[in-house]
């Protein structure tokens, strides 16, 4: 009764996923022979009919990767083959904490393997089709081979001292748990840009010139004080552009994309990174945090609680006594819960970009800048200008560029000196 209930869950969002894709689709579809008024001064109409063109190979790539991740999900949990390898791997290493995780991190490859080719097509048949892949097979592979490494290098262990916490504290296991990994989390804040970025990208200093002493007075007049504002070769993987910061306090750095530089004007970059200031001026980031760190603790509860659950176990094939099945379970299955609060994270997130962007625009006296850029990487990027709502309403952690042009522009009405 149990694996059929989840079994039925994962099927109801596989549906729904197929139904906002749909709805995107025709969406876009409706829109497609003639660009939308808001936008006819800002694109031509060969880019826009790329745009629309791109969505829509997109979403039937996203179609048919849907169907194939839920088809490996449902083959692995109906024949019951998780429960035989776990005990193979009792059975040869032990039950200690070192050989559990080795199951989990192992298990974690294996189920990774039939993504890769997925990946493959999108990065050189999708991404290449549409002109946004420059990565080459070798970086490809690469990438993937000091992910696996950094994921036995760090993640091994700390699989280990979670297994060991659970031997060392007890029932509350999961509150050493949840501070030991938000502790880690808070760490690798700090320690990433340091370490594991530049093990994937070259990082150097922007150069002497008008855009860097733009950037830097801007820093000054907000009070974001930066250790240093460096630019990422994020073109030797692709066309796709961003800009953000990282660290904190004097570890602070700003990154900047060289495509997104290629992209903007100096004015324009300044009023993009103004949006990143917004952020941390709004305490968003320290915001953030703190949700997460609220989710990781209830993520950690939960699999406590399905620990306790003799009939949640067997469902699957499992004897119950150890914590891994839990561990296991919960990451291959809490996708299929949290998929239905994607609205609700999405409205808090919109809600945040939505101060940035009138901090921005109060920072910049004016929402010109901001909008001119975000039509530029609209433009750039070939994305959808005309989403479903419904759609959007899941998928997008930012306004779609209509929403935001509309509250830039009610911003700069009250500004005194606006440009609107």
């Amino acid at each position: 009764m149990v694996l059929t209930i989840v079994l039925l869950l994962i099927a109801a969002k596989l549906v729904m996923e197929f139904w906002l894709n749909r709805l995107n689709r025709h969406e876009v579809k409706a829109h497609a022979d003639e660009i939308p008024d808001a936008f006819r001064d800002s694109i031509d109409a060969p880019t826009y009919r790329k745009a629309v063109d791109y969505t829509l190979a997109r979403g039937r790539f996203e179609d048919f990767q849907m169907l194939y991740d839920t088809a490996i999900l449902v083959l692995i949990l109906s024949t019951f083959i998780l429960p035989v390898i776990y005990r193979w791997f009792g059975s040869h290493l032990g039950p200690s904490a070192p050989a559990e995780a080795a199951f989990l991190f192992s298990l974690g490859i294996l189920l990774a393997i039939p993504s890769l080719p997925v990946d493959w097509v999108n990065q050189f048949k999708l991404e290449q089709r549409f002109g946004f892949n420059t990565t080459t097979q070798k970086i490809w592979w690469l990438d993937r081979a000091k992910g696996l490494i950094l994921a036995l290098l760090i993640g091994y262990p700390l699989l280990i001292l979670i297994l060991k916490l659970v031997q060392w504290t007890g029932p509350l296991w999961w509150l050493w748990a949840w501070a030991v990994v938000l502790a880690f989390q808070l760490l690798m804040v700090v320690l990433a840009p340091i370490l594991i970025l530049p093990l994937f990208n070259k990082f150097t200093p922007l150069p002497e010139g008008s855009l860097r002493e733009r950037l830097l007075r801007l820093g000054e007049r907000t009070g974001f004080h930066s250790q240093t504002i460096q630019v990422m070769d994020g073109s030797k993987r692709s066309r796709h552009s961003n800009a953000f910061f990282t660290g904190f306090g004097r570890f602070r750095k700003i990154i900047l994309f060289d495509t997104l530089i290629n992209q903007l004007s100096d004015v324009e970059l300044e009023a993009v990174l103004a949006h990143e200031i917004g952020h941390y001026k709004k305490k968003h980031i320290p915001k953030m945090l703190a949700a997460s760190a609220i989710g990781l603790l209830i993520a950690f509860y939960v699999i406590a609680w399905i620990a306790r659950q003799p009939w949640f176990y067997r469902a699957f094939g499992f004897e119950p006594g150890s914590i891994v099945p839990a561990l296991l379970l919960f990451s291959l299955l809490s996708g299929v819960v949290t998929f239905w609060f994607g609205p609700l994270v999405n409205l808090i997130s919109r809600k945040f970009e939505y101060q940035a962007d009138a901090y921005a625009a109060e920072t910049m006296r004016e929402p010109n800048s901001l909008i001119h850029s975000l039509r530029q990487l609209n433009e750039k990027n070939l994305s959808n200008l005309t989403p479903h709502p419904l759609y959007s309403a899941f998928y997008y952690s930012h306004p779609t560029l209509l929403e935001r042009e509309s509250a830039l522009r009610r911003e700069g009405q009250a500004l005194p000196s606006a440009v609107a």
